[in-house]
């Protein structure tokens, strides 16, 4: 834990700054932008506060109650196509083969798209389901029976069609590097209700890392405490988790005292907030060693759930990481973020159509969501927890006509038009859609919905005004929704 004298120091030295002659020598060049802050009503929860500064994990309030005290946001990287899934277009199917309109194709940039290609039909078999009536394709047999507890956003769009460019854009708001993911703002706000766990855990399946790498969970200027941790499916859960060989848990203990020790004299001198994080780093490493390996291990639930999720303890996968999000959120995580690779719906030569491709994908997810919602509300949790599935972007009405190709028709290229992402639980609506695509399904008509407002929508779900969750960086306060976003009332319960 950190030292009393060091708590003490933070608040001796705000109370010495707060001093009259102090705030008249020091601060006059910054009442400018006090007042325009104040006005703002921007709220930066670890600055002034010499308690969170020390502990900058505790957990804190939001601007007002939220529904949801944690998410859990399930990313298809690469992204599913919309129209083989949720997006049921009768039209579609109507014009299937024939050359795609050219307004579909006017002042347009796709990536892969060459010449005049054909409009594609929707592969799978569409039927409503449920009480809400939700449209459901046969991918996803096992989702049907859950639709009346989630809500669609069927007319989605972003700003990019790049897959890294695209996947940055979805989780930190802007398409270059250097801005915090999502989770890292929702920690940086909310801290964590659990001092033994991180507060944002990352959890990867698919083989392979998403696009944009590890950015996508990365802190950017917000201090590094508040970065995702990944927690790997196979070896130790946290590289480094266990201690070298013949390093005793005792020995480990001194050392990190040591090193804190030095870090404090460091932050005396220079009153630099990121050896305060960099000293709770280490602490809560040493407590990762006790509760991270319990966590981990799913064999200890019951075998009815194991089969429920359709787990194979002893393998790393998809239906392993739902289930570990379920068990992290249950201790306190705040905010779990599941990455799977492998839905980059184009088809492959080797894999076959799109059809076969995207099914075989649905194959391996549809069990697991669907147990992860069932579960969550038989153990009354998903009142509190917000569940968000989808990609970075949406899949176009017309096939791709890839040069190079035996077969150009494989799959659908990028489309950043219109995509669907469905919510369930912790503040928004049960069996309810919102938004309409046209009837090709490229472009929304009506509800259409941005990535920024989704960010504003989750904000909103755990307690935050999106506008005043803000750090201070460069001269300005940012925003997980720069200057964009507004909250998508229409879903919320």
């Amino acid at each position: 834990m950190l030292s009393k004298s060091l708590l003490e120091e933070l608040r001796e030295e705000t109370l010495r700054s707060d001093t009259r002659r102090h705030f008249l020598k020091q601060c006059t060049t910054g009442l400018g932008m006090m007042a325009m802050s104040s006005l703002a009503g921007c709220w930066s929860p670890s600055k002034n506060d010499p308690v969170a500064v020390a502990n900058p994990m505790a957990a804190r309030f939001p601007h007002f109650p939220g529904k949801a005290k944690s998410v859990i946001y399930i990313h298809c990287a690469g992204s599913p196509s919309q129209l083989e899934l949720f997006d049921y277009k009768p039209e579609l199917i109507k014009v299937s083969g024939k050359e795609c309109p050219p307004s579909f194709l006017e002042g347009k940039t796709f990536a892969f798209i060459r010449g005049v290609p054909k409009m594609l039909g929707p592969q799978g078999q569409f039927a409503q389901r449920g009480q809400s009536g939700a449209y459901v394709s046969d991918y996803l047999p096992q989702f049907q029976s859950v639709v009346d507890n989630v809500s669609f956003l069927k007319a989605m769009h972003t700003d990019q069609f790049n897959h890294a460019p695209a996947q940055l854009f979805m989780h930190t708001g802007s398409a270059r590097l250097g801005r915090p993911s999502m989770g890292s703002w929702v920690t940086y706000g909310l801290g964590t209700e659990n001092q033994n766990l991180p507060g944002f855990v990352v959890l990867a399946s698919g083989g392979k890392a998403p696009d944009a790498g590890k950015s996508v969970w990365g802190s950017g200027f917000l201090p590094s405490v508040y970065q995702g941790v990944q927690c790997r499916t196979e070896g130790d859960p946290v590289l480094y988790l266990s201690d070298p060989d013949g390093v005793s848990r005792n020995l480990k203990k001194k050392t990190i005292d040591a090193i804190s020790k030095v870090n404090e004299q460091h932050y005396q001198e220079f009153h630099d907030p990121e050896t305060v994080a960099r000293i709770s780093q280490y602490e809560m490493a040493f407590k990762m060693q006790m509760s991270v390996p319990e966590i981990m291990d799913v064999s200890k639930e019951p075998q009815h759930i194991l089969d429920m999720y359709g787990v194979d303890p002893a393998q790393g996968s998809f239906a392993r990481n739902i289930l570990l999000s379920r068990r992290l959120v249950e201790k306190g995580v705040r905010f779990v973020q599941l990455f799977d690779w492998g839905w980059d719906s184009h088809g492959t030569d080797s894999g076959g159509s799109l059809e076969v491709g995207l099914r075989n994908k649905c194959r391996q997810v549809d069990k697991a969501m669907t147990a992860l919602l069932l579960d969550l509300k038989q153990r009354g949790m998903l009142d509190e927890v917000l569940v968000v599935w989808g990609g970075e972007f949406g899949r176009t009405p017309m096939a791709e006509n890839r040069e190079g190709r035996a077969n150009p028709y494989m799959g659908r290229d990028h489309h950043t038009e219109a995509f669907t992402v469905w919510l369930a639980g912790g503040g928004v609506k049960e069996g309810f859609s919102w938004g309409e695509t046209d009837p090709m399904g490229y472009s929304g008509i009506s509800g259409r919905t941005h990535v920024h407002d989704l960010q504003a929508t989750i904000l909103h779900c755990l307690g935050f005004d999106h506008e005043k969750l803000t750090y201070e960086f460069q001269g300005r306060p940012f925003r997980l929704t720069d200057v964009h976003g507004k909250v998508i009332r229409e879903i919320l319960a």
